[in-house]
């Protein structure tokens, strides 16, 4: 019997639009070489009568009734806030992150928490004995608890079918691959179809998916971007491996909030939850005062919490000066440094500069200028500022302190963590009333900051 014929099909591994030949720009998304080639089968695959199996008819608008979500609530509450509340029946969640940042242990202490619950949860990268060896250190054995070390789609499906799970894990998205795709496993078609048929599934048994996924080098999700589209809810796992916190992001969510955060530390017996990321974030109590550290007020989404701006200037050394910084953008650095030596008049174009945020969090919130600014001019004069002062400001180009967003929630943290006075930009609490124990001090301009500061 002749085998089916194949056929060359180019996808674009950013969007997955398809075309018969090769293209050097994608007119879906506009992206250069970005095309790659995949052999396809001339003959359409079973996959294409895979779906749901009951009709639809339109029905009107108002006549539709809405129901509350049923949601499996997971142990971990970092997690339920995130998801918007827990895992919501026959959703499609995608998680991402890294390699070796905490993927897979996050998940198998979460299931291996879960009573009453018969959860399946297919490896394609790691052996039945690895997986074990992880679940006894994280000391939790679950009887209702399945794993199944498989690659092939159509085996899984079989499995699931003799298991009848009300929960399924898949490690990762990338290696799962289709009998009826002739493509390798984690290529652009390979991806989609997995995903989609898994979709089909949970959409028609109500039972919720959970999928791993590889990032690639830029910190997006591996594979085509239609991947995203697919599932319900994508979650990013991120952090820096030389520090123990993770921060688990959601990117997109069907049934909550994109606003969400949860932070974890990562222990020895897998990953713990942080209550209060702001005491984390916060150096321990020191003996003296020291020079170039100020307190900013950041918003993680809908989250506030304070971290430490640490800021070091000297006289360069070596005739370039130089410019280092971590955890904060750095283009935005030099630009507070060029309104400090042409707005405030301080010469810092012949010093070295390096700030860092401590507790190795990345910040991109602008009202976390003012901490910058606040810290290098301590630095500068060598003079501390007191431990009690908190700050929370935009600087423009012009040296004023532009109004921030959501400035209750930062003066209730700086609060509610016991400093005695913020800075924040004049008029900021126009029309909210004050209700704050808490010493408040409005500025318009940089020239300000530094008189309340250092007198």
């Amino acid at each position: 019997m002749a085998s089916a014929k194949t056929k060359s099909v180019y996808f674009c591994s950013d969007c997955g639009y398809e075309s018969p030949k090769w293209l050097g720009k994608c007119p879906g998304c506009g992206e250069w070489n970005t095309f790659v080639e995949e052999k396809v089968s001339a003959k359409p695959g079973k996959s294409a009568r895979k779906g749901l199996v009951r009709s639809s008819t339109p029905v009107r608008l108002s006549e539709i009734e809405v129901k509350e979500e049923m949601r499996v609530k997971m142990p971990s509450s970092e997690l339920n806030r995130v998801l918007g509340g827990g895992l919501v029946a026959g959703s499609l969640t995608l998680i991402g992150g890294e390699p070796g940042i905490g993927k897979s242990t996050l998940l198998l202490q979460n299931i291996l928490s879960i009573r009453n619950r018969r959860i399946l949860y297919v490896s394609g990268e790691e052996s039945a004995s690895q997986l074990k060896l992880r679940a006894d250190r994280l000391g939790k054995i679950s009887e209702d608890t399945f794993i199944l070390c498989e690659t092939n789609l159509d085996n899984i499906f079989t499995q699931i079918e003799n298991v009848s799970p009300s929960l399924i894990v898949v490690d990762s998205i990338q290696t799962i691959c289709s009998s009826e795709i002739e493509s390798a496993a984690g290529s652009v078609s390979q991806v989609r179809e997995c995903a989609a048929s898994l979709l089909r599934y949970a959409k028609e048994s109500g039972v919720p998916v959970i999928l791993v996924g590889h990032i690639n080098k830029d910190g997006a999700i591996a594979g085509p971007k239609v991947l995203e589209h697919i599932v319900d809810t994508v979650l990013q796992f991120e952090g820096d491996r030389q520090y123990l916190y993770r921060i688990l992001r959601s990117i997109k969510n069907r049934f909550g909030s994109t606003n969400e955060i949860g932070i974890y530390e990562m222990a020895q017996k897998g990953l713990k939850e942080v209550k209060n990321p702001s005491e984390m974030l916060l150096s321990e109590n020191r003996d003296e005062e020291m020079s170039g550290i100020a307190i900013g007020v950041t918003m993680e989404g809908i989250r506030p919490f304070m971290v430490e701006v640490q800021a070091l200037v000297s006289s360069a050394a070596y005739g370039t000066p130089q410019r280092s910084v971590t955890g904060f953008d750095q283009r935005r650095l030099n630009m507070l440094l060029a309104v400090l030596e042409k707005r405030a008049k301080f010469k810092l174009s012949q010093k070295d500069v390096f700030l860092n945020i401590a507790g190795g969090l990345k910040v991109a919130d602008p009202a976390l200028d003012m901490a910058v600014v606040a810290a290098i001019m301590s630095s500068n004069f060598d003079i501390s500022i007191e431990r009690k002062w908190a700050f929370a400001g935009e600087v423009g180009l012009s040296g004023e302190i532009r109004t921030v967003t959501r400035i209750e929630q930062r003066v209730s943290e700086a609060q509610k963590l016991g400093f005695e006075s913020i800075l924040i930009p004049k008029g900021n609490l126009k029309g909210i009333k004050d209700t704050f124990n808490i010493n408040i001090v409005e500025v318009g301009k940089v020239e300000e900051v530094f008189k309340n500061i250092f007198g």
